[in-house]
């Protein structure tokens, strides 16, 4: 009898387990035809208000959503960054070179585990941040114009990692 139970307990465990692999490695967004350009208006991170972020995601996997910094009174460029589903909003940020910038970033809902990643020291922005449902700022001041790959690098065994699935997008320093 505790031979079978126990037979019984793996095989609800190899179901539940089975079920949240497949789960997980079904792609959530589909493929953009063509990357698409849209601006965020750079006072509403200044002002603290958020446009659709906390409403949903607005585009596709392989669409650019970009954000412009501004520097604000403070002096400081702040941006905000929600990312969840395989997605950061916005995916790309255009920042000016030797200005301080606070990233503002948070988990949008759901189960699945995220993170913010850019691994630039020479251009004095390296940072890895685990998403969580509130605000965290992360600070830094670039101090190299280029182009740099902003990623979550989470993965789940042998599943597409994030990044592949849709979750990267750039900092892009100027002058």
């Amino acid at each position: 009898m505790k031979y079978i139970r126990n037979i019984l307990i793996a095989f609800v465990i190899a179901l539940v387990l089975s079920n949240a692999f497949k789960a997980y490695s079904q792609e959530t967004k589909p493929e953009a035809a063509g990357a698409a350009i849209q601006e965020t208006t750079p006072t509403l991170a200044a002002e603290g208000k958020t446009d659709e972020k906390d409403a949903g995601h607005d585009h596709a996997m392989g669409t650019e959503k970009r954000f412009v910094a501004t520097i604000g009174a403070d002096g400081v460029q702040h941006v905000e960054v929600i990312g969840g589903d395989y997605y950061f909003d916005p995916n790309y940020i255009v920042v000016k070179v030797n200005v301080p910038v606070e990233l503002k970033v948070k988990k949008a809902p759901g189960y699945i585990p995220h993170d913010i990643a850019v691994k630039a020291p020479e251009a004095g922005i390296d940072f890895k941040k685990d998403l969580d449902k509130d605000w965290q700022a992360i600070t830094f001041t670039p101090t190299k114009v280029g182009k740099y790959e902003m990623i979550c690098d989470k993965r789940l065994l042998w599943f597409k990692s994030h990044k592949d699935r849709g979750m990267d997008g750039f900092i892009e320093v100027i002058q």
